[in-house]
Order: structure tokens, then sequence, then C-alpha cells
């Protein structure tokens, strides 16, 4: 991928003000016109889609057209599925689809199927191939860059004569890709990289399997740190090393901020998380949805432009994700509002809560 220009809070804050007053009726006249948007998640291996992303969508799509409506239906890692899912939706008459593809490029004849119906398609977290009218994501050489800046923190010094584990995601998503090169932007020459897996599903099992493989080739006590793509997998990681009976546990990445992860960082299993402000970016999401579905300029909520393997120039929103430790967060998670001190630590991690600087 390709991208042109930055975006700027001041241009993004003015041009989601300027889209919501749009999404109401550019002259001062409210549009009550009501439609429907087809949303398309992946799985449910990654617990963030069913439980943050899909109510914040739809949340966002009823603040900007309280008549619209959402189609919902949920790909369980299969891409088959996930074009069945989409073809029924465009028969069934919706306006705009939300799209987080299975599988980037077995979705293309779909998307070129909803883009000659006239049924723009919005490409989310994930750029799939074909006639994208609009994405959002975040910047994913970013999240690599800052989950390699954690590890090398994390070790300290003498690095170079340290060996990690690298869990890969799914290698069906140019995410994955744009994670690891990432990752190895920070991380290549400075360690030795013992063993490197693309982790099919994204899926806590499998990295369960990939470690445990790790573990029998290297050596339990011989594996100083683990770049895991995404919380699920984290877990995985951290499973094996126990079941290996690692007992210093090594410092081990994550991505989305889990609430499942944000507890193994107080616990001390799980060194470090990348945190996506996935509310600004389902607010996005559903801001482009109602835009193209009232046929808007998406330039006021997209300021910059992505290339795809198959399409050119496409109006791209990416947003900057942020590093959390257990001494961040307070001052990320809780203050953004994604979870409570409450609900991190219950009554089973008040002590270590309280280690960390997590009180109410």
């Amino acid at each position: 991928m390709r991208l042109r220009g930055r975006h700027v809070l001041a241009v993004l804050a003015a041009g989601l003000l300027t889209l919501s007053q749009a999404a109401c009726g550019g002259d001062g006249q409210a549009d009550t016109s009501g439609f429907t948007v087809g949303l398309l998640l992946p799985s449910r291996s990654v617990p963030r889609w069913e439980q943050s992303d899909k109510p914040l969508i739809e949340k966002r799509l009823k603040e900007l057209c309280p008549r619209c409506t959402m189609e919902y239906a949920n790909a369980e890692n299969d891409a088959t599925r996930q074009r069945q899912q989409m073809d029924s939706m465009i028969t069934k008459g919706v306006k705009v689809l939300i799209l987080d593809a299975a599988d980037t490029k077995a979705l293309r004849s779909s998307i070129r199927a909803a883009h000659e119906a006239g049924v723009p398609v919005v490409a989310y977290d994930r750029l799939a191939e074909g006639p994208i009218s609009g994405y959002v994501s975040f910047d994913g050489g970013e999240v690599g860059r800052l989950q390699g800046q954690a590890l090398l923190r994390a070790m300290g010094s003498g690095a170079r004569s340290k060996q990690i584990v690298m869990l890969n995601g799914d290698p069906t998503s140019p995410n994955a890709a744009w994670y690891r090169k990432g990752a190895l932007s920070v991380l290549a020459g400075e360690v030795k990289i013992g063993r490197s897996y693309d982790t099919q599903g994204w899926s806590t099992d499998n990295a369960h399997a990939h470690m445990s493989a790790a573990i029998a080739a290297l050596g339990p006590n011989r594996i100083d740190g683990v770049l895991a793509a995404n919380d699920a997998m984290a877990a995985g990681a951290i499973s094996a090393l126990k079941s290996a009976g690692v007992t210093k546990l090594p410092p081990v990445t994550g991505q989305d901020a889990d609430l499942d992860a944000v507890r193994r960082l107080v616990k001390g299993e799980q060194y470090m998380t990348v945190y996506k402000p996935f509310r600004k970016e389902a607010a996005a999401a559903a801001d482009m949805a109602v835009a193209l579905g009232r046929s808007h300029d998406l330039r006021t909520v997209a300021p910059t432009t992505t290339d795809s393997p198959t399409a050119k120039r496409i109006p791209s929103l990416l947003l900057e994700p942020s590093a959390v430790t257990k001494d961040n967060i307070e001052q990320t998670l809780v203050e953004d509002g994604v979870y409570t001190v409450d609900e991190i630590c219950g009554q089973d991690l008040r002590s270590a809560c309280e280690k960390a600087g997590l009180t109410q």
C-alpha cells in the first residue's frame, strides 16, 4: 500500500464536525431520509469486533441518521460465508456496506458486484481489494514499530545477544504483513529471530501451537521475548509458556487492548498491548457510510488517500495507535473511557492494581 498525505488532528476534528452537519442536511435543513447500512465483520476470535466495534458503529449510525438501520453479519473467519453474506445484503437492498474482510483478496468479486449495483463499500480496519469507496484504519506500520520498540525496551541492554519468537497475524490479511514490516524495521539486526510463524485466524489456539513448537525447537529458557501480533495470540503464547513450565515469563507484546490482556498487564504476564482508539475508527466508518448514502463528499472525513493493489487514491483516514503497559493504563484506557478501574481490577487483582497505581 502507498499512502499520500498525513492527517492533521485539527483537520480531522473539523472534518468530523462538517460531516456531522452535512449528515443532517447541508443547508441547515435536517435530512430525515433513512436507509440500510450493511456491516460485515470477519470473526469472533478477536473480542473487539462484537464487543466494541459493532455496537459503536451502530450507535454512531443512529446519531447521524436516526431513521437508518443496520444489517449485520459475522463471517466466523470464513471468506466464502462472508461473500454469501455480502451478496445477500446487496440483494436485500442495503445502500452502503462497511466491510472488514475475512480475506481481502477473496472478497474482490463481491466488492465489484456491489460497485456494479451502485452500493459503495467502506473498507474497515483492513483494506480489501476491488473498487473500494472509502477506507478507515490505523497506521499498521506504527503498530508493529510500537511492539518492536517495547520488546527491545523490555529485554534491556544486550538485546543483540537475545532471541525472540515472532507470532505474526493471519497471512490472508494485509494488516498482518504491515504489522510485521513495522516490527522488523525496529527488530532486524537488533535481536535474533529464533522462529517466526504466520497464525491462521489470529487465533489463540493456533498461537499456542506455534509457541509450543518454538519452545520444543529452541528450549523453554532460551526465548527472551515474544512478538505476538495481537492479544488473542499473546494469550496463546503465554499459555504455552506456562504449560512448558516457564515461571519467569519473557516479555510478550499484543494489540487491541482486550480486557483480558489489560488484566494480564496488571498481573505481569503480558508486557504490552497496542491501544487503537476504535471509538474513533467506528465513528469514522459510520460517518463515511452516511456520507456515501447521501452522496456527500468524503474528503471532510478522509483527509488522505491510499492505493491498494487494485484501486488508486481511495479516500482514507489512518488513525494513530499508542503503546500501553501497566504503567500507563490509567492515562490511556481509563481516561479514554474504554474500561473502568473496577472492570480491570475486580477483587482478584486489587493488590496488583494498587501496585500499578490503578486506584479509584
